[in-house]
């Protein structure tokens, strides 16, 4: 049975499609990625999970309440971690998890035994009675997420909480989510890092220019390209149109060109490199260094938009 069902939801900025057509399920417990890159359509759709947009058609289900018709019954399931950080800087982090809570509705001792508790999650129990203008923009992030957890949310929005944060902050986020997961807690994450959603997310969805391109497990996806194996190639100078457009009459694989790069994705990677590399040396390119790359989802992605994740 499925708690959260997107169906078919549509949204546009002065007519220019933002999402299209999106549809999908998930069911309680589980965490659900949403894959792409900046501009996918990915903020958009969680804008609207959390009430903060209404689709222009279609309609969203958290348990029995719709977006549309019950928006008030789905705020109360939420918890929202936004890509900007909510946070009074001026303030303590425990002041600011007060501040929220009793948004929230929390109170006396409730709020108390809340507050140390989202502490203790995000590991800044330490740092509670610091001024947030103190912080670290990673620690900024982790406060950010106690307070989207202050009320016990039974589905939590997650929309990039890993952007511009050093790697030790990274880690951390990623272990609290792990850890949320594993008591049972349905979670939405976004990002464009394909290492995260595989790390943390029992069922993904690539989107791409405001479309779901693929759908499943990080298994069934790799699976969409099969034995193919994708090869990165760094060239001496930056690849003209002219040389762009020869490559792509050559290869009739997935391939990207960008500035100094090109990728390819190719059955038996190995065998065919000689000829590849032969092939684009003929054009006058000089290839510096080469990379093959085992079955991931940035292969996936190519396979399916024929560009990478991080453009």
């Amino acid at each position: 049975m499925s708690f959260v069902l997107v169906n078919d939801i549509q949204k546009s900025y002065n007519r220019k499609p933002a999402v299209s057509g999106v549809s999908f399920s998930i069911k309680p417990g589980e965490t659900f990625g949403l894959l792409g890159p900046n501009g996918a359509g990915k903020t958009t759709t969680i804008s609207m999970l959390a009430t903060l947009l209404k689709p222009d058609s279609g309609d969203i289900l958290v348990g029995d309440n719709s977006v549309v018709t019950n928006p008030k019954g789905v705020k109360k399931l939420l918890g929202y971690v936004p890509q900007d950080i909510a946070l009074y800087t001026s303030l303590s982090a425990e002041e600011n998890l007060k501040f929220w809570g009793r948004m929230y509705g929390l109170k006396g001792d409730k709020l108390q035994e809340r507050t140390k508790k989202v502490l203790e999650l995000v590991g800044l129990t330490e740092r509670a009675k610091d001024k947030v203008d103190s912080y670290s923009g990673g620690m900024k992030r982790r406060i950010n997420i106690a307070v989207g957890l202050l009320h016990e949310p039974k589905l939590l929005l997650m929309d990039e909480p890993t952007v511009g944060v050093d790697p030790q902050s990274r880690n951390k986020i990623l272990e609290t989510v792990k850890d949320l997961s594993k008591q049972g807690m349905t979670i939405i994450y976004t990002s464009h890092y394909m290492e995260e959603v595989e790390f943390l997310c029992d069922k993904v969805a690539i989107m791409d220019s405001g479309r779901i391109k693929g759908m499943g497990t990080v298994q069934e996806l790799k699976e969409l390209v099969g034995n193919k194996d994708l090869i990165k190639m760094d060239v001496s100078k930056e690849v003209t149109e002219n040389e762009k457009n020869s490559l792509y009459e050559l290869f009739n694989s997935s391939l990207e060109v960008k500035e100094q790069e090109i990728s390819i994705l190719v059955e038996n990677g190995a065998k065919e490199m000689t000829n590849i590399l032969g092939k684009i040396s003929n054009l006058g390119l000089e290839i510096t260094s080469v990379d093959i790359q085992k079955p991931n989802l940035e292969k996936v992605f190519l396979h399916l938009t024929g560009k990478s994740l991080r453009d």
